[in-house]
């Protein structure tokens, strides 16, 4: 069962890209740095999990309050369904398959069979659109169409452990008349910017970006034997796999210039510059950290850390002015 006229959403991030399958798919054509701008996606957080053994360093807010917030915004209704039973699970997605629905998915991309990193990560988002008896089809950020056997998928969509879902899915429908783009950025960038800025815990927004800086140095003098390849793959996931670097502040960048020409609005124009410098900044960032892993030199590391302390400062002032629109 593949749905007819399916025509896949490409981007650079899992769950924009994901959410944007399902809005193309209902008319809904809009770029993937307004769909993260309206996600009030941009944010920060800074975590140790028992299933990693390194640090996770995220660019953005909690996973699924970015489709929440889309959705709430443009006004379109999200039907989530999570369960225990990967009996039910597999029913909730073949009934939306079926009725020619494509459907979101968290899951676990440790289990997925085109993946080749073999590494626990249950916040991976990706877009289903159909299966056979033996595969299901998908689209997963830049990879494209993709497949993975139904028996990975199960694996995938059921795992446990840190950012895991209990076999989440979601489609997006319209309930009515969706709300203009032009009449809700503005609100959008408000409500990102606060979150932001009033962090509920020291490991979230600016303020988890400075306990970044004097977390990892620690991570580095307690762990001698694994610290080389875990800050190769620290630095590679941040740059790469889109759990943070300048892949979020790059979305962001565009979005605020889409903004900016949208609304006629040269405020927003000027962050938009001002992200596009942030951005660079953390691929900076990211380069230092493979070159801890790969040198086991310490002066890498303090020039990284040292770069997130500009930025937690830089990315503060950024979001006042934000806030002040």
């Amino acid at each position: 069962m593949i749905i007819k006229d399916f025509k896949p959403f490409s981007g650079v991030h899992c769950e924009s890209t994901a959410t944007g399958n399902l809005l193309q798919h209902i008319g809904i054509e809009i770029s993937e740095p307004m769909i993260f701008g309206l996600m009030e996606g941009i944010g920060y957080g800074y975590f140790s999990f028992k299933t990693m053994p390194f640090p996770f360093i995220g660019g953005r807010i909690k996973q699924f309050e970015t489709t929440e917030n889309l959705c709430r915004n443009l006004n379109l209704e999200l039907d989530t369904k999570e369960t225990s039973s990967v009996k039910k699970a597999w029913a909730n997605v073949e009934s939306e398959i079926s009725a020619g629905n494509p459907v979101g998915l968290q899951l676990d991309m440790y289990h997925l069979d085109y993946f080749p990193e073999k590494f626990h990560f249950a916040g991976h988002f990706v877009a289903m659109f159909g299966f056979d008896s033996t595969h299901a089809y998908l689209v997963d950020t830049n990879r494209g169409d993709m497949k993975t056997s139904l028996e990975s998928l199960e694996l995938a969509r059921n795992e446990k452990g840190a950012m895991a879902a209990k076999n989440r899915s979601y489609t997006i429908k319209k309930i009515g008349e969706t709300n203009d783009i032009s009449s809700v950025i503005i609100t959008a960038i408000k409500r990102n910017a606060e979150v932001f800025l009033n962090p509920p815990i020291k490991n979230l927004g600016y303020k988890g970006i400075s306990k970044t800086a004097k977390e990892l140095p620690k991570y580095f003098d307690n762990n001698p034997d694994t610290r080389g390849m875990n800050f190769q793959i620290m630095g590679s996931l941040m740059e790469d796999a889109g759990t943070g670097g300048s892949i979020f502040r790059n979305l962001y960048r565009d979005f605020l210039k889409e903004s900016a020409e949208l609304l006629s609005n040269d405020r927003l124009g000027g962050a938009s510059e001002e992200y596009a410098e942030i951005a660079k900044k953390w691929k900076e960032v990211s380069d230092h950290l493979v070159e801890t892993g790969k040198t086991d030199n310490r002066k890498h590391l303090e020039d990284a850390c040292g770069i997130l302390e500009e930025l937690s400062g830089l990315e503060r002032e950024n979001m006042e002015k934000l806030l002040e629109l």
